[in-house]
């Protein structure tokens, strides 16, 4: 049985069409925490319909019917965690970006403020307003909120370069950004809505993860499209 998450939005329709004081919550649903604050805040007396049906198992049927919930949680856990390291990475390049090309810098701050608002969206599956796409010969905005990868390999022939720190420091960013994806891919196996969600969410940080890779383009220099000349030679 896929899970249907209740969000805030949902209640606040409900609540419009026909005022209530107490939310049963059905066997296969679960509430987003934003949804589970909004019954809060509105005195909400809530029910959860599936614990008569387990007091009537044996302890061992009750344990194993929560074991798919517990793993889902840890996936949910593990997924929430990464995030915040993903978001103090970006904090930690700004800084180090600051004492050696202040331009650059101020881009990456732009889409740590991107990232941060996908962060804070994860709670009540709310909405984030795209990136602006600027396009170049590989990327474009047909294809901006796309998985691209790489648009080259980075070696240790990079990190002799003039601007090889600066490049390390954006393409270890990329990297833990791009851990993110399979993450959300796993928990895009419940319900429709938040399947949808995660799919949209993919989508704008596979928009951040492509314009870094535009600037580690631009700090190697250069005018000829590196992904398409990588493309053309593999």
């Amino acid at each position: 049985m896929k899970m249907k998450f209740i969000t805030e939005s949902y209640l606040r329709e409900l609540y419009k069409k026909e005022p209530f004081t107490d939310f049963v919550l059905r066997t296969g649903t679960r509430l987003t925490p934003g949804g589970r604050q909004y019954l809060t805040d509105k005195g909400i007396k809530m029910h959860d319909s599936s614990i008569k049906k387990i007091s009537g198992r044996t302890k061992q049927q009750a344990e194993e019917l929560s074991v798919p919930e517990n793993k889902v949680d840890w996936k949910r856990l593990q997924f929430h965690s990464r995030l915040k390291s993903t978001e103090a990475l970006f904090l930690l390049t700004c800084e180090e970006l600051l004492g050696r090309d202040v331009v650059l810098a101020h881009h990456i701050v732009k889409l740590y403020k991107q990232f941060s608002s996908i962060k804070n969206a994860v709670n009540s599956l709310g909405t984030v307003e795209n990136l602006p796409c600027n396009d170049c010969t590989g990327i474009m905005k047909c294809n901006f909120s796309s998985n691209l990868g790489d648009c080259f390999e980075i070696t240790e022939f990079h990190m002799q370069l003039e601007k090889g720190r600066e490049l390390l420091l954006l393409h270890r960013l990329r990297c833990a950004l791009q851990e993110l994806e399979p993450l959300m891919l796993e928990l895009s196996d419940s319900d429709n809505e938040e399947k949808a969600w995660n799919i949209d969410m993919i989508g704008k940080v596979n928009q951040v993860i492509n314009t870094l890779s535009q600037y580690i383009h631009k700090t190697i220099g250069g005018t000829e499209c590196l992904r398409l000349l990588n493309t053309a030679t593999s």
